[in-house]
Parts: C-alpha cells; structure tokens; sequence
C-alpha cells in the first residue's frame, strides 16, 4: 500500500463524502417515495426543506469533486516517482488492475453529478417543481456508482506495490503493449481521422436540425471518438514525437498543462451536448456545446497544421 500526503487527503475526503452522500441517499429515497408538490400536508412541507438540505449537500460534494478529480490526476502523477519504472501517471494506472476502470468511472460519475446540478437547475426555475422526483431518483442510482468509485479508489491505492517494477507510458500505449486501452492501436489513422471529423460533421447537422435525441447521443459517441483520436493521432503533435501516446503527459508543466484545457473543453463541450437530451428549455445547451466542441475540434487540428508548417511533413 502507498499512502503520501495526497493519497492521505484523498481518502479522508473520501470518507467525508461517503457519510454525506449516504445521509443525502436516505433523504432522497423518501422525497423520492412521497412526494407530492399538490400536497398541503406537514409531511409534504417537510420533504421540501429536506430537498433543500439534499441539494444543498449535493452541490457541495459536486463542487469539491472537480478539483479533487484534478488533485487525483496530479497524485497520480507524483506518486509515480515512488515507483520504479513509471514516469508519470499513466504507470501507477496501470500498476494495478483497478486504475482504468477507476479513472472510467470518475469521469462518468462526474457526468452524472452535472446532469444532477442541470436538473436542480431547471427545476429550481419552475415553482411546480417538475424535476424533483426525477433527479432524487437520478441521484439514488448515483450514490451507488459514486461509493463503489470511493471503495475502488481505497482499493487501487491498497494495491500498489512500491517495490514492484511497473511500466512507463512508452511501453503501456504503443501496439505491442497488452494494456487496457493497446487495442486501438489496431485501429487505421485514417478510420480514426474519419470518425472524429465525421462525428464532429454529424454534431453540428444536428445542431441545426435541432435533433435533440440523435445530438445527445453524437456527443456521447465525441467523448470516446475524441479521447481515442487524441491518444493515436493528436497526442503526438503535442508531444512532436511519432512513439509517444500517453494521454497523461501533457497535463505536466513541461507541456504547459495544455492537457486540462483540452479535457476541459471535450467534458464540458460533450456534457452541454449530452443534457440536450432530457432538458429541451432553450437553445443555450446546444449552443454552448457547439461552440466549445468546435472550439476544441480546432484546437487540436491547429496543433498538426503547426508541426506541418514548422517542419513540411507530417509524423
């Protein structure tokens, strides 16, 4: 087991959460069982400042997971120091068979917490209400995802071996590894070039046929499409080396942290796109993934038109 500073902070935070969210999982459980907005009841009274605390408590675990997301990432990567072999964090991922599936997790749990805060949103807006049962039942399927991402973050870290030999990121993603993600290695760069611009094509033809549904889901397909398109093609003009694919590296100071703005603006891009498909009140939501998706689709393309125009090929 490693256990630094970090990973300290970590899982006391962890625990603070663990009690809060279970105390906001009864309370949503009996908002969710009884209430009734047409009601006059004390009961019904009662259930609505409990919602109050709920969504209180709520918002305040929301707010504190996206900088410990990132806290996690930079633990990630100094710890890797700690183990023989691994040269950022991408080594203590794969130093045991739990880090992939963690990270996975962490960012669909952080979708999830976002489309919790959309909802309170929007139902804050309406004095009837109308999303009340909706995103207490959201948040009672999300406690259980959210718990078994603390215990499988306790796991990870009891797992890791200070004094076993890992892999650096070289070794993890490249065609010849047996890591989680070496399978698309196997994938053309040309299919992949395809599916990204192509999904992007397909966002922005929904965008202005306003196909609520079929855009939701073309910006769910841009998360993975864009994620693999970064790690097997666009990570290696950031980089300007043709080997090295590590979709981790980039977040440290010698790339300027280029990478938290590149996540940033894929997960907030996708995520506007993403609550078009069950909040329809305005034109915002489409409009705001668009840009920032365009945005990011230009960003990355500028990285490859620049190494172009500096050195006359292509990696």
């Amino acid at each position: 087991m490693i256990l630094t500073p970090e990973v300290l902070a970590i899982l006391i935070l962890n625990a603070i959460f663990m009690l809060f969210a279970t105390v906001v999982f009864v309370l949503s459980v009996k908002i969710y069982l009884n209430w009734d907005i047409n009601c006059t009841s004390k009961a019904q009274y009662k259930l609505e400042k409990q919602s109050f605390l709920a969504a209180t408590i709520i918002k305040y675990i929301f707010v504190l997971k996206i900088p410990l997301f990132l806290f996690f990432i930079f633990t990630l990567d100094k710890i890797s120091n700690l183990l023989t072999g691994a040269m950022c964090a991408a080594g203590v991922v794969d130093a045991t068979e739990y880090g992939t599936n963690l990270i996975i997790l962490k960012i669909i749990n952080l979708y999830l917490f976002a489309s919790w805060l959309k909802l309170h949103s929007e139902d804050m807006k309406d004095k009837n209400q109308p999303y009340t049962k909706p995103k207490f039942g959201l948040f009672i399927l999300l406690f259980f995802s959210f718990m078994v991402e603390i215990i499988l973050e306790g796991i990870m870290f009891g797992s890791i071996e200070i004094d076993k030999m890992v892999s650096c990121c070289g070794s993890i993603y490249s065609s010849s590894a047996s890591s989680a993600v070496s399978g698309i290695f196997s994938l053309e760069t040309t299919t992949v070039l395809t599916l990204f611009y192509g999904n992007y094509l397909l966002i922005v033809l929904f965008y202005f046929f306003k196909k609520r549904y079929l855009f939701a889901v073309a910006n769910m397909f841009f998360i993975v499409v864009a994620i693999v398109a970064l790690i097997l093609f666009f990570g290696t003009y950031i980089y300007e080396l043709p080997s090295h694919h590590c979709p981790f590296c980039f977040l440290q100071r010698d790339y300027y942290y280029v990478g938290y703005l590149i996540y940033g603006m894929l997960f907030t891009g996708t995520f506007y796109g993403f609550v078009v498909g069950f909040i329809n009140k305005s034109d915002i939501n489409y409009q705001i993934s668009l840009l920032i998706n365009s945005v990011y689709v230009i960003f990355v393309t500028l990285f490859v038109v620049i190494y172009y125009m500096k050195n006359g090929v292509l990696l």
